[in-house]
Order: structure tokens, then sequence, then C-alpha cells
């Protein structure tokens, strides 16, 4: 029988915050972003490449990929990810500079493949359609920030929000549910000259929703620990080749149908076998052994 893994509630380690900002042009999203430590600044839309932005992205030990590099593909942003929680490095903290950018990107390049395709042109068997792949990789990223042991912060254009017909207030631009899925969402605005983070949907025992702090990493960082912030990432072990060879041929034994398979990744943020960790793959190969029968066995 499996020894059981869980343990005390408070020995269990705090995690590295995953928040989404969001806010009108001009209002001091990046460059309040760009004070946390060492960013690995993704920029989907190209706009902090200019010197301002990169000396204080230089100052922070940061390193900056834009879209010569491949930030607007989410294929590639996707892969940025699995190697920031595989590798070791120095870096503390992940900005995605637009996460809207980067959906509506993935938005516009399915809905160019139907028009091609000509599967646009039925609208009542095909609304939204052209945002289903999209939602998939953001459900991905959601999925590999589990095991990124990294400060995240996805930044996102504000838009209106409505109710009824009638504008309503404001929210992010991209897919509707993301801000259920990470621990904090912050809408930065102009106060005078300073800039003030009203708290949205909060995971956080630090911060009240509807409360208006100081947008700034001193402030957070105050509030959520920077002992936690600033420590250093530790990668996952990734899956060996054995592991890999035995979880293959237990698919095989078992008759692991597809649609499970394709179940397994996406809860893992995969697309394969080879780019899950080690601790993911053996969790699938107990279940799978679990399967069968007793007289069987895989070498």
């Amino acid at each position: 029988m499996a020894a059981l893994k869980a343990k005390h509630p408070k020995k269990a380690e705090p995690k590295k915050p995953k928040i989404l900002i969001f806010g009108t042009p001009g209002v001091g999203k990046t460059w309040g972003a760009l004070d946390w430590p060492g960013c690995y600044y993704i920029d989907c839309e190209g706009g902090a490449s200019l010197d301002h932005y990169t000396d204080k992205l230089d100052a922070s030990g940061g390193v900056y990929l834009g879209p010569k590099e491949g930030s607007n593909d989410f294929q590639v942003v996707l892969g940025e990810i699995r190697a920031l929680s595989s590798t070791k490095h120095s870096y503390r903290t992940l900005v995605i500079d637009s996460f809207s950018k980067l959906f509506a990107t993935a938005v516009a390049v399915e809905y160019e493949r139907m028009e091609r395709d000509g599967t646009h042109k039925d609208m009542t068997k095909t609304f939204g359609a052209e945002k289903k792949p999209a939602v998939a990789r953001t459900k991905q990223m959601i999925a590999l920030f589990e095991r990124l042991d990294m400060n995240v912060i996805l930044i996102c254009h504000q838009k209106d929000s409505w109710k009824d017909g009638e504008i309503v207030g404001s929210t992010f631009d991209g897919w509707d549910k993301l801000e259920y899925e990470l621990d904090l969402t912050v809408q930065v605005v102009k106060q005078g000259t300073s800039r003030k983070a009203k708290i949205g949907k909060c995971r956080l025992s630090q911060f009240r929703e509807g409360e208006l702090i100081d947008w700034s990493y001193a402030e957070f960082a105050k509030r959520y620990g920077v002992e936690v912030i600033e420590a250093a990432s530790v990668p996952v072990s990734p899956a060996t080749v054995e592991q890999l060879r035995i979880v293959e041929q237990l698919c095989e034994v078992v008759r692991l149908d597809d649609e499970t398979k394709i179940k397994w990744f996406e809860k893992a943020g995969v697309d394969s076998w080879a780019e899950m960790d080690a601790d993911t793959v053996q969790k699938c190969i107990d279940h799978l052994s679990s399967k069968l029968p007793k007289s069987a066995a895989v070498a």
C-alpha cells in the first residue's frame, strides 16, 4: 500500500503569487511590474523595447523576449513557461505583457483559418468557435503555473463591463474566466499624481476586495512577504526516459483511450508525455498500474 503524502496544513509552504492586473493605457501597469525582482519579461506588444523600459528591466536583473522571439505565439510562450519551471535559473518573476494581445492574436489566427476553410460562414454553428484554441492554450498556461515556482504577473488591457445593455464598470480584456484561476486581480488607476491598485477578485488574506492600495512592488512585498517573493525558483524534475517508456507501455496494455489521455495532458498543461514533470508522470503510472490485472506487470 502506498504511503499517504498529505502533511499538517501549517507545514505547507506559501507559493509565489499569480496576479492579473489591468488598466487604461499609460496608467503605469508595465512600469510598476518591472520593479518586481528578476523579471522574465515577455513583451507581446513590443512596446517595452524602448530604452527607459529596458534600462529598468536590466536594473532589476531581468531579461526580455519580444515579438521577434515569438512572444505573440502561444506555443512559444508555453514552451518558455515549461522551460522556466524545469530549469535552474536566477529569475523570480514572469511578466506577460499583455495577455490580452497574446489571447487576441490566437483568436485572430483561428478566425483566419476558419475563413480559409469556409467554416466561419455558418455562425449558428460556429459562434465563438474562433476563441476555442485561445481558451485551450490559456488553460494549459494556468496548469503550468501550478508547477512554476515564480511570481506571475499577467498584464491586460481594460475594457467596459456590460450588464443588461448598459456599461456597469470596467474589467480586463481576455478569457473571461481568467480571474477565477489566479490569486489576485488588480485594477491600476490614477489618483492625482500617484498610481493605485484597486483589489478585485482575491484569494489572498493579505488583501481585501475593493481595497485601494499603492501600486508598487514595495507595498505588495510588505503585505505578501519579501522572503516568499524574492526566494530562488526551485525547478521541477523532468520525466525520466524510463518513466516515459513505462507510461507509454502501460497506455498500450490498459488500452487508454485518446479522450482520457487528452484530458490528462490538458490538466497538466502539456501536449505530450515528454513535457510532463516526473511527479505528474509517476501519478499517471501509478494510476495505470492499478488498472492492470493482478497477474500482469510492466517491466
